[in-house]
């Protein structure tokens, strides 16, 4: 199963609406500026721990060697990366339509979890599953989990 994440105001949040995770140690802090919303390490863990893919799926265009730089730190390791340029040369292409902001379905995702409410619109129209998490949610690790093994169940009875 493949997860993928949003990174600004999904994982990457402002310490002064949110609770983060402890910053990081000099001098990571200084490079990685970015902090993760409270839970993210915890998340990724038990992601790993159940043979669940987690991917990054942004439309930043912070460099796939930034991403994985960031979370390696918080000792997280990324199975993908899909940030702006690699949607564009992958999903958007030549294709004269625009595509939506991003398209899980083409790398196989699952479940993607996402702040945007148009990110879902999307994934209602072209057939991908998004899971969506706004403000501060003290339990937004587990109602991810709870989706999570929902979609697992419904791909045990097919």
């Amino acid at each position: 199963m493949r997860v993928s994440f949003d990174l600004d105001d999904t994982l990457f949040v402002a310490p002064e609406k949110f609770k983060t995770e402890k910053s990081l140690r000099f001098p990571f802090r200084i490079i990685y500026k970015e902090r993760l919303r409270l839970g993210t390490i915890e998340l990724f863990k038990y992601l790993t721990e159940h043979n669940i893919e987690p991917w990054i799926y942004t439309t930043s265009f912070r460099s796939e060697r930034y991403i994985r730089g960031l979370f390696r730190c918080y000792g997280i390791k990324l199975c993908e990366v899909v940030n702006g340029e690699r949607h564009a040369r992958e999903v958007q292409r030549d294709n004269p339509e625009a595509m939506p902001s991003k398209y899980p379905a083409k790398y196989r995702i699952d479940l993607h979890i996402d702040d945007d409410i148009s990110v879902k619109q999307n994934g209602d129209t072209y057939g991908f599953r998004v899971f969506i998490i706004g403000a501060e949610d003290e339990h937004w690790t587990e109602k991810i989990i709870k989706r999570i093994e929902e979609i697992r169940n419904d791909n045990r009875q097919l």
